[in-house]
């Protein structure tokens, strides 16, 4: 078969990285396998497998930075719970684009998003020791690190794929799962990494109820802050807001990124903002434990400082300004990330004129938004053949059942794909399905 991609040399960097059919291959395996094609083949690669942000940040955060290393903030230690700056900037960034009121003290910069999860799965593990509710439920398709973060901590995680649960049947699901009495805290995000789907307000609602009658904290991961291009999310203190449940429940964790809204992915930083209730709330097996029952003087004064002692300081000043600047309508942090949304209305319309499909392929009856992610199959194969196959076609993917979905199909993210490759991808595309 005629393969962009010499057969053999493939075939055999696969053997040799022990990759088998892929059933154990991580997104860092993919990418190194997809490296060593490069240099084998001097072929280029389509990358469709990493979501990384492929943007250049804005000026506004490089300045503020650069200021403050300028002005002496290394030689000092930040705050545990951050700096004020952020935490004024973070608070009044949610009240402008989500339309929630979270106190300055609740708003607690970290390491990325991702120190954030582990620092609130933390929290939840020894909020809730010894009282039955031992088990987080995440929402999927997800992200796969917050499993394995779950089973670094020593806490029980199930999964629920939302494949066939919407609306109504979503919430009827969930209070079939909550009723056992063992689930401590519902995680997702929204939009989902990776099928692109978004939940509506009637569904937030009936999750945001649920969470106050079974007392479970929901944990919102926010990381595609405002990316259902479908509704311009980009003014401040105006609808629409970015959709949450935060307005339905008391009990609740936002998670808001730097790293895909705002492009600034390499400098790890994120915010954890922690609804003013549940940041107050005393847990007795903490306060036994620890000496601080309070959750969010637990999550910064026991573990961010023992995970970091807080977050670099120079870059909380970065995203500071880059929170000022959106509130201050200076820096429409929408803009450039829009691109996303054209890249893969470019590959859907490829993909799906070849034979392929959406497998996530409807938001509640509405058409998908073009975004960071999208979900494509291909007739007669699954996904660990279909990740492997397109490997011979120079395009790197990967496959859903390593992130929690019950379907067959593959992620695809937009985020390294160039404009100079839209001729080189739909090229390779005919030519698979001329093959198959």
């Amino acid at each position: 078969m005629n393969t962009p991609l010499d057969y053999d040399i493939v075939t055999g960097a696969i053997e040799e990285m022990g990759l088998g059919d892929f059933s154990q291959a991580t997104i860092r395996d993919l990418q190194g396998l997809s490296q060593t094609l490069e240099k084998k083949t001097g072929q280029p690669i389509i990358h469709l497998e990493m979501g990384v942000p492929g943007l250049q940040p804005s000026e506004i955060a490089l300045k503020a930075e650069q200021e403050a290393l300028a002005k002496g903030c290394a030689t000092m230690y930040p705050p545990n719970g951050g700096i004020p700056r952020i935490k004024k900037a973070a608070s009044e960034f949610v009240k402008a684009f989500i339309g929630v009121e979270i106190d300055p003290l609740g708003c607690i910069p970290t390491t990325g998003s991702m120190q954030g999860t582990f620092a609130t799965f933390t929290a939840i593990h020894h909020a809730m020791k010894g009282t039955g509710k031992d088990t987080v439920l995440l929402i999927q398709p997800g992200f796969p690190v917050q499993t394995t973060q779950c089973d670094v901590i020593g806490l029980k995680h199930i999964g629920l794929d939302i494949h066939g649960y919407r609306g109504d049947a979503l919430i009827a699901k969930l209070e079939e799962i909550l009723s056992a009495g063992n689930i401590n805290s519902i995680v997702y995000s929204n939009p989902n990494n990776p099928s692109w789907v978004c939940f509506t307000e009637e569904e937030l609602k009936g999750i945001g109820s649920l969470a106050t009658k079974y007392d479970v904290i929901i944990l919102e991961d926010l990381a595609y802050f405002a990316m259902d291009f479908r509704r311009d999310l980009s003014h401040p203190y105006e609808a629409p807001y970015q959709a949450t449940v935060a307005q339905y429940t008391d009990n609740y964790v936002l998670w808001v990124s730097g790293s895909k809204a705002f492009s600034y992915a390499g400098q790890r930083i994120g915010v954890t903002c922690i609804g003013n209730k549940l940041y107050h709330r005393v847990y007795e097996p903490m306060q036994q434990n620890f000496g601080v029952g309070e959750f969010g003087n637990f999550f910064c004064n026991r573990l961010m400082y023992t995970l970091s002692s807080g977050t670099t300081h120079s870059v909380q000043h970065a995203m500071a300004a880059l929170m000022e600047a959106a509130c201050e309508g200076r820096y429409n942090f929408l803009d450039d990330v829009k691109e996303y949304g054209r890249r893969a209305k470019f590959m859907k319309e490829v993909l799906l004129a070849n034979g392929f499909y959406l497998v996530y392929d409807n938001d509640m009856g509405a058409p998908l938004a073009d975004g960071f992610y999208f979900t494509v199959q291909y007739p007669g194969m699954n996904d660990l053949e279909l990740t492997r196959e397109l490997m011979y076609y120079g395009i790197a993917v990967f496959p859903l059942d390593t992130m929690g979905s019950t379907q067959q199909g593959v992620r695809i993210c937009t985020s390294f794909f160039r404009r100079e490759q839209e001729p080189l991808f739909k090229e390779r595309i005919e030519l698979f399905k001329k093959n198959h």
